[in-house]
C-alpha cells in the first residue's frame, strides 16, 4: 500500500468521515486516507451520543451552529432516504416545569421562529398530555423536524460510498499519529504523505493541534455523561424525544428521555468533569489528562463560577436515586424501577482561559492544514453541513 495520498483526515468519527464523503464526492479522481487510532469508526463520540437528529431551534441566530444545523438535517435526511439508513422524524417536545422555564421556553421558540426551525408550535398542559401522557409540565414547544438515527451506521455508509466511488481511498484503522510535519504525519502504521491535512480529532483536538504547531487560545475540557434506559415494561411511558427546558449558562440540554434506532429509550445525559478525556466509568482516570484539565485556568475559573452545579451533577453521577429524582420533574410516576444503567459518553467541550464554554463550531486553516478544533453538539447532525465548510475552504 501506497502511504501517499492526495487528501488525508485524521479522526474517524461522523465529521471526518463527512468531510470524507464530500471531498470524494468533489474529487472523485484524488485519492482518500482516514486515518483512525481505533480498530473502527465511531468508538467515541460519534458512537456514545444521544442518537438525536437536532432541528436548530436553540442556537443563536445566524450563528455557524444555527445556520450548520438546519443545512445539516435536511442533507442528513435526504442522504438516509436515499441510502436507506435507519432513521424517525419522531419529534420532540422541549417542556417547561416551572414559570422560570416558561420564560426561557418562549426565548427558544423565538429562536426558533428567527432560525426558521420548520413546524414547531406551543403545547398547552392538556396537549402535552395528549403526545406524552406520563409527562408533567405547564407548557412545551412540539419540535416535528426533530428525530433519531445511528450516527455509526451513518460513517459506515459514507466509508463504504467512498470506496466505491474511488478503490484508492482508504479507511485505516489502528493507525495512531504521534507526529506532525509540513506534508507528512508520522503514525503507528508508518509515514503518510498529501499536500493536504484535515484534523477532526474531537477529544483531542487541542493536542494535535499543538502537535501542528498552531496557536490556540483554548483547551478541550471532557465532560462524562451517564445514560439510563427505560426498563421493558416502562418504555410505554415515552413516546417522543421529551427535553427539559435548558440552562441559559451551559451548552448541555439537560437529562432527557430519547426513543433509539434500536428500540432503547434512554434517560440522560447528564454531565460531569471526566478526570479521562476517553473514559467512560465514573472512576476512570488519566493524570495526564486530569493535570493538563485542572492545570489550565479556564477550567479552575469555570469551576469556581458554577461550583454548585458541579456538585450537583456529580452527586447524580453515583446515584440512580438522584438521577430519577431528576427525570421525575417531567415525569413524576417514574421510579429506580423502571430505569437500569446503560452506558457513557465523553463530550469534547473547548474552554477559553476565562473558563468561557466555546459555544460555536470552530475550524482553523494554516497552510494547508485544517483543524477542527470545537464540534460540539448538534456537529453530528450538522456533519455534512461542515463538511461543506471544510470543502469550500480547500
Amino acid at each position: 500500500m501506497s502511504n501517499k495520498f492526495d487528501f488525508i483526515i485524521v479522526g474517524g468519527g461522523i465529521v471526518g468521515l463527512a468531510t470524507a464523503y464530500k471531498l470524494q464526492l468533489k474529487y472523485p479522481n484524488k485519492s482518500i486516507a482516514i486515518l483512525e487510532k481505533e480498530d473502527a469508526i465511531g468508538k467515541h463520540q460519534t458512537g456514545r451520543n444521544s442518537g438525536v437528529i437536532h432541528s436548530g431551534i436553540y442556537y443563536t441566530p445566524n450563528s455557524y451552529k444555527a445556520k450548520n444545523c438546519r443545512n445539516g438535517r435536511e442533507q442528513l435526511v435526504n442522504f438516509s432516504q436515499k441510502y436507506n439508513v435507519r432513521f424517525d422524524a419522531c419529534g420532540k417536545i422541549i417542556v417547561a416545569v416551572t414559570k422560570n422555564d416558561v420564560t426561557v421556553l418562549e426565548s427558544i421558540y423565538q429562536k426558533g421562529i428567527e432560525n426558521k426551525t420548520p413546524g414547531i408550535k406551543f403545547l398547552t398542559a392538556e396537549e402535552i398530555k395528549e403526545k406524552e401522557p406520563f409527562i408533567v409540565a405547564q407548557k412545551a414547544i412540539y419540535v416535528p423536524s426533530a428525530g433519531i438515527i445511528d450516527y455509526v451506521e451513518v460513517g459506515q455508509k459514507f466509508v463504504e460510498l467512498i470506496e466505491h466511488l474511488q478503490p484508492k481511498s482508504k479507511l485505516i484503522t489502528s493507525c495512531k499519529v504521534t507526529k506532525v510535519s509540513e506534508g507528512a504525519l508520522e503514525t503507528s502504521k508508518g509515514k503518510f504523505t498529501s499536500d493536504q491535512f484535515i484534523f477532526c480529532t474531537g477529544l483531542f483536538a487541542d493536542r494535535i493541534a499543538k502537535k501542528d504547531n498552531v496557536k490556540i487560545d483554548l483547551q478541550i475540557v471532557g465532560f462524562r455523561g451517564d445514560y439510563y434506559k427505560l426498563t421493558e415494561k416502562a418504555k410505554h411511558k415515552i413516546n417522543n424525544l421529551v427535553y427539559p427546558t435548558p440552562d441559559i449558562n451551559f451548552p448541555f440540554l439537560g437529562v432527557h428521555f430519547t426513543p433509539m434506532i434500536n428500540g432503547d429509550v434512554e434517560c440522560g445525559p447528564n454531565a460531569v468533569f471526566s478526570f479521562k478525556r476517553e473514559g467512560y466509568k465514573n472512576t476512570s482516570f488519566s493524570f495526564r489528562d486530569t493535570y493538563q484539565a485542572l492545570t489550565f485556568k479556564g477550567t479552575l475559573k469555570l469551576f469556581g463560577k458554577h461550583w454548585r452545579k458541579g456538585l450537583d451533577e456529580y452527586k447524580r453521577a453515583f446515584s440512580k436515586r438522584l438521577f430519577v429524582k431528576e427525570l421525575q420533574k417531567m415525569m413524576p410516576s417514574i421510579t429506580k424501577d423502571d430505569v437500569e444503567y446503560a452506558r457513557a459518553g465523553v463530550r469534547a467541550q473547548a474552554l477559553d482561559s476565562h473558563g468561557g464554554l466555546i459555544d460555536d463550531f470552530k475550524i482553523v486553516n494554516q497552510k494547508g492544514h485544517i483543524h477542527v478544533l470545537n464540534a460540539p453538539s448538534p456537529a453530528a447532525t450538522s456533519c455534512m453541513a461542515i463538511a461543506d465548510e471544510i470543502v469550500s475552504a480547500i
